[in-house]
């Protein structure tokens, strides 16, 4: 089994961004299946955010809310929770002193003390901020209890290389997918696995589409965040979902989703003795979708060289984010 700070994590994890940050969330209680399911299945991984909602309504405040149900799934779960963003991404990347006391606490404050908060990771970067004033910052609490430890989110290779100088880094945080290949050219998978550092996968069906759910950009809901980003918008959007229907094929060859496809993809390099060790976190709403994107499966080398040689071809359309977000920082 893979292990996070020492404790041991399914080799698939849970995104909970989609249960709280979107205009209309799904009811409570139905995220509350979706996360038992998710535990059930062993995904005890799970990635949060301060800013994933409304500061009434975030995954804290959800995460609040289960363990005050579910208590005696608290030591169960792994969590890790980015902020240092403001509430609601605001203040974009701000690793000061102040910025990580605010977060951390408001962070602590809406878990209630009915879960331990087992690793704290900045949403960027902050380039005006040395690293070891934040770091020094976050160790406060490790110090204290509060917290488990550090882990980066959407960080280059260089800022890998220097952060292990100053601190323990326990997980790093990136966009993987069978659409999102980068991280394994640009040295930072290579830095991860010459650090014996755990790789969190988040988008790893890439917002979506690799699910199968869409057919044309008519599909997508009028008020859907996807519409800021470059690959959901138009021309990107049709061509894209060509390529999808490509990795659809091959999953229909081997008889399971192409959700499961791409999560397979994943666990597969995992294993691979030049690799980190990588966990998807696919998020999920509902128990029929956690249940798919949970199994845990794997592809012969013969179908890693056939999507291998697909991928060397693909052509992905439009940026991962809009301009105005920041990322490999």
């Amino acid at each position: 089994m893979p292990q996070i700070d020492g404790k041991e994590v399914g080799p698939i994890g849970y995104g909970l961004m989609g249960l709280t940050w979107r205009p209309q969330p799904c009811p409570q209680e139905q995220a509350f299946d979706a996360m038992r399911a998710a535990l059930k299945n062993g995904c005890n991984f799970w990635n949060g955010g301060e800013f994933y909602g409304v500061p009434e309504y975030n995954s804290l405040v959800l995460l609040e809310r289960y363990f005050e149900k579910y208590p005696e799934d608290a030591d169960k779960v792994v969590l890790s929770v980015k902020g240092a963003a403001g509430a609601r991404l605001e203040k974009g990347a701000d690793g000061s002193p102040e910025e990580i006391r605010r977060s951390l606490d408001a962070i602590l404050s809406q878990l209630g003390g009915r879960k331990k908060l087992d690793l704290f990771e900045c949403a960027r970067r902050d380039p005006r901020v040395d690293m070891a004033v934040t770091f020094g910052e976050i160790q406060k609490y490790i110090d204290a209890g509060k917290l488990g430890g550090i882990s980066l989110s959407e960080v280059n290779a260089d800022t890998i290389h220097k952060a292990v100088k100053i601190t323990k880094v326990k997980a790093v945080e990136i966009e993987l997918s069978l659409f999102a290949t980068e991280p394994l050219d640009n040295g930072i998978v290579a830095a991860c696995k010459q650090y014996d550092i755990p790789v969190v996968a988040y988008s790893p069906l890439c917002r979506g589409l690799l699910t199968g759910s869409f057919k044309s950009g008519e599909d997508l809901p009028k008020d859907d965040i996807r519409h800021h980003y470059p690959r959901f918008q138009g021309e990107n959007f049709q061509h894209n979902l060509t390529l999808a229907r490509r990795v659809e094929e091959m999953a229909a060859k081997k008889g399971i989703t192409t959700s499961q496809y791409a999560v397979a993809w994943l666990l597969t390099l995992s294993d691979r003795p030049d690799m980190p060790t990588i966990i998807p976190i696919p998020g999920a709403t509902t128990v029929d979708r956690v249940n798919e994107n949970s199994k845990v499966t794997k592809l012969s080398e013969e179908e890693m060289t056939t999507i291998g040689e697909i991928l060397a071809k693909m052509d992905v359309k439009g940026a991962r984010y809009g301009p105005h977000v920041s990322v490999n920082t």
